[in-house]
């Protein structure tokens, strides 16, 4: 099942698509997804009967206001092998602001307090259920949707002495996609999903790889987590990404460049990279 976070006719809703339309469910994602994740999929998030033209809507980052977005780093061996880094003994973990994401068709902000804008595609994870002591974290997963966990390299470094700078390299306004939608678990199982994962720039791969290749499984980045701060229904979770960023080889992002990101079975995003004095202009208009 697809699960969508959208605006129409000025209110936000979720839905459930089912061929070019959009189911609306009642109530937030607080409401029905426990029970539903529970339930194995089964027990279906109540619909309010109204259904729309998935055309005329505008497709948000699957996110409400006030869910955690938790961010890991260093996650995958060969993206540090091409910085020469050595793998840390557990998982990197940080929080990316709720108002660092954008929606699927959003215009990446390139800010003027940056000079090195990067890209990393990643699988996201989606909560759907409080995990609960001695049970399987896996089980708590509502789903899975993509990610681009844009980052400005020259504030990522901090200041010396201090070290790295997360909010500046990581958190700044607009600028990281999430979407299109959240594809349930029921279509993976329930093990760690092994997805084929690519990301180009003006049409140009520069990264390519899978979802497997992850040091840190997704349940066992769950778990770790949920041990230091309570994973709650919608909270979402970037867990790293491949190597070919350009920090490795200089080739950041520009003013005007189309970023796609695109993971197997759960759909593609385009984006286009603006600077503020054009972020009026959306991708529709290219």
């Amino acid at each position: 099942m697809r699960l969508a976070y959208f605006e129409a006719q000025g209110r936000l809703s979720w839905g459930a698509i089912v061929g070019g339309n959009v189911q609306l469910l009642r109530g937030s994602i607080l409401d029905w997804a426990p029970r539903f994740t529970h339930s194995n999929f089964q027990d279906m998030p109540p619909a309010t009967g109204e259904v729309l033209p998935l055309a005329t809507v505008r497709i948000l980052p699957p996110v409400e206001r006030g869910s955690k977005v938790m961010v890991i780093g260093a996650n995958y061996r060969a993206h540090l092998k091409e910085f020469d880094l050595a793998a840390d003994i557990a998982p990197v973990a940080f929080m990316k602001p709720r108002g660092a994401l954008i929606g699927p068709g959003d215009n990446i902000r390139y800010s003027p307090l940056t000079k090195q804008l990067d890209f990393e595609v990643e699988l996201v994870v989606v909560i759907g259920s409080p995990i609960t002591l001695n049970s399987n974290p896996m089980l708590s997963i509502l789903g899975y949707t993509i990610g681009n966990d844009v980052s400005q390299r020259d504030l990522q470094k901090g200041t010396p002495g201090i070290g790295m700078d997360f909010l500046g390299g990581k958190g700044l306004d607009k600028t990281s996609p999430v979407g299109p939608w959240i594809v349930t678990r029921d279509e993976f199982g329930d093990a760690s999903p092994d997805l084929a994962m690519t990301l180009k720039v003006n049409g140009e791969i520069r990264q390519s790889g899978r979802s497997s290749e992850m040091t840190w499984d997704v349940g066992k980045l769950a778990e770790f987590i949920d041990s230091r701060t309570s994973l709650e229904p919608g909270d979402i979770i970037f867990t790293g990404t491949l190597p070919g960023v350009g920090r490795g080889d200089g080739r950041f992002l520009n003013d005007g460049d189309r970023v796609e990101t695109i993971i197997e079975h759960l759909g593609a995003m385009s984006n286009i990279v603006r600077k503020p004095a054009d972020e009026e202009r959306t991708c529709s208009k290219q």
